[in-house]
């Protein structure tokens, strides 16, 4: 690429903005050109300037990120972040890139920059990830997982080849998985779209298992597997 891409980020917690802003300077495809603390801010700069990416936070006082993000330069491509999952919907109904549930970690940050810039270099790239089991670190290939399991203290990892039990939660883990590719349906299962068999409003199939869908996440999962 010959030129970097120009980010603004809004956000009105300065933790969350520290974070955004160590992401972008690492990431060599990017440069921050605006950091702003709400959206009144954001729309003074955009009177005059002009960018590539928007990082939205969504829960912000007077203009919410959904708000803003309706009265962007429709060129220009916008990555929701907050910590409210209930959002999610209303963000990919705006055509949003991505939705990022803080704490953001680098490893899903550069997930949804590769939606932007898939030809990103390899060193990037992420698939796979590494989790601890057995007192070592385990890699787990993406492409090799069929759905994971909570189980009160422990999470089981049931892939193509075996079954891994790890004491990581089953939320740290879904921040190191390829979103494209994996969707919670309920608080104890993430399943690997590739692998479904079939769907219905209420389970998924999987390798002859039937996983339930919750009622908290079904209008997220059905919204995203129409879209697939």
């Amino acid at each position: 690429m010959k030129h970097k891409l120009k980010c603004v980020i809004v956000d009105d917690e300065p933790i969350a903005l520290e974070i955004l802003t160590s992401y972008i300077d690492k990431t060599s495809q990017l440069e921050i050109i605006k950091s702003c603390k709400n959206a009144s801010e954001a729309l003074v700069f955009m009177q005059e300037n002009s960018a590539d990416i928007y990082f939205l936070d969504i829960n912000m006082p007077e203009i919410t990120g959904l708000s803003l993000a309706k009265i962007i330069d429709k060129k220009a491509k916008v990555i929701f972040t907050t910590a409210y999952r209930e959002y999610a919907v209303d963000g990919f109904n705006l055509q949003a890139v991505d939705y990022l549930l803080k704490l953001i970690s680098f490893v899903r940050f550069l997930q949804a920059i590769q939606k932007i810039i898939p030809s990103k270099t390899a060193e990037n790239k992420v698939d796979f990830m590494f989790v601890r089991s057995e007192r070592k670190m385990i890699k787990i290939d993406f492409d090799t997982i069929l759905y994971i399991e909570s189980l009160s203290d422990y999470v089981k990892i049931i892939t193509t080849q075996k079954t891994i039990v790890t004491r990581e939660n089953i939320s740290s883990l879904e921040e190191k998985l390829a979103y494209d590719n994996f969707i919670r349906i309920h608080r104890s299962y993430i399943v690997y779209i590739n692998k479904m068999i079939s769907y219905t409003n209420e389970f998924i199939e999987i390798k002859n298992k039937a996983l339930p869908m919750s009622r908290s996440y079904k209008e997220s999962v059905l919204q995203k597997l129409a879209e697939v």
